[in-house]
């Protein structure tokens, strides 16, 4: 046994202990308004945080210590202070880097544990619609910072001829749009377009719903519950897959379903994952995020459904090209990237 290899083990399993039970702190703290109370990065006292926000005082300087020794955190004389750029990731949900509310999807996995042991065990299903309700909330916060950020900015432009066609009037549907955070900003930057989200969670098209109401745009942009492989409609100019297609059973399925669904010059937007297309060039901390989800999320609803191909979210983008080429499509391409996503584009 190679001592050295031992210790430096242990001391990444350690540090993965310590992440682990912050993050439960970071959900404590995002739902009792402790980041928000701290937004002004002043230094503030657990006595004080304790009058603003109605929480134990003992337990906050508990918490607050937990934040100054993982480095999230200052501390100076028994105050704390949420630097500036903490706060763009833990306090101010309009932030593109903000990640607080949709760390949630891990709380999901420790309530599933037992649902997925019993997959493990058995045929490795686990329907999206079976995991724990925070897994619904959490996803919709983690990924809306992203698409504010950067669809309308830098993915729909990256698109061939497509920014013109929304800004025309075009007829869009998002598949797989969950709890619709991409429709409802597509709906919002292009008046003149009208927009139709499906997804087979019908607790996701109701919260769907609400959104589009809340963000003002319900009049052109409407959800109902469907199947991706089903969805009605055959005269789409833009049809989208933000983070969902490869979590379907039949992914080459919905893919000739929207070849049969588009215009002859329309467009499919697909934003996957960001992956290389094997797994030693995915050892990386978005590689590790993504499989560790995948393991819990992705690939168990996969095996749920017909066909049950299990892309995982590590697919990668020749995986997912090969995808696209058996629905029929002849044009595929890498059409812009970020650190978290691939932005793909396919047409006839």
């Amino acid at each position: 046994m190679d001592e050295a290899r031992l210790n430096d083990f242990m001391g990444k399993l350690v540090n993965d202990m310590g992440g682990a039970a912050m993050l439960a702190n970071v959900i404590l703290g995002e739902e009792l308004g402790l980041y928000r109370a701290m937004a002004d990065s002043q230094f503030i006292t657990p006595e004080t945080l304790a009058a603003k926000t109605g929480c134990n005082p003992r337990l906050l300087r508990e918490w607050l210590s937990a934040h100054a020794a993982s480095g999230y955190m200052e501390h100076r004389d028994g105050q704390f202070r949420l630097p500036e750029e903490q706060a763009m990731a833990l306090a101010n949900e309009d932030s593109p880097v903000y990640v607080a509310g949709g760390i949630s999807v891990v709380a999901s996995f420790f309530h599933d544990k037992d649902k997925l042991v019993n997959a493990m065990r058995g045929n490795g299903a686990l329907a999206w619609g079976d995991h724990h309700p925070c897994m619904f909330s959490g996803t919709e916060r983690f990924f809306r910072p992203g698409y504010k950020a950067h669809l309308i900015a830098e993915w729909l432009p990256a698109l061939d001829g497509v920014v013109a066609k929304l800004e025309a009037g075009a007829k869009v549907a998002d598949i797989g749009c969950g709890h619709g955070a991409s429709t409802v900003i597509m709906a919002q930057a292009f008046p003149d377009s009208s927009f139709v989200g499906f997804d087979y969670h019908a607790p996701s098209v109701t919260v769907a719903t609400l959104r589009a109401e809340e963000g003002g745009v319900s009049s052109r942009a409407r959800f109902f519950q469907g199947n991706a492989k089903s969805y009605p409609g055959s005269d789409y100019d833009l049809i989208c897959y933000f983070d969902c297609l490869h979590d379907m059973g039949d992914p080459v399925g919905a893919a000739k379903h929207a070849y049969e669904s588009l215009k002859d010059d329309g467009t499919v937007l697909l934003v996957e994952p960001y992956a290389n297309d094997s797994l030693d060039d995915n050892v990386n901390p978005i590689g590790r995020l993504f499989y560790a989800a995948s393991t819990f999320i992705c690939t168990p609803n996969s095996l749920s459904q017909e066909v049950g191909l299990g892309l995982g979210a590590q697919a990668g983008e020749a995986r997912l090209r090969k995808v696209f080429s058996e629905a029929g499509f002849s044009h595929f391409r890498r059409a812009t990237e970020t650190p978290f996503n691939l932005i793909l584009e396919a047409r006839k």
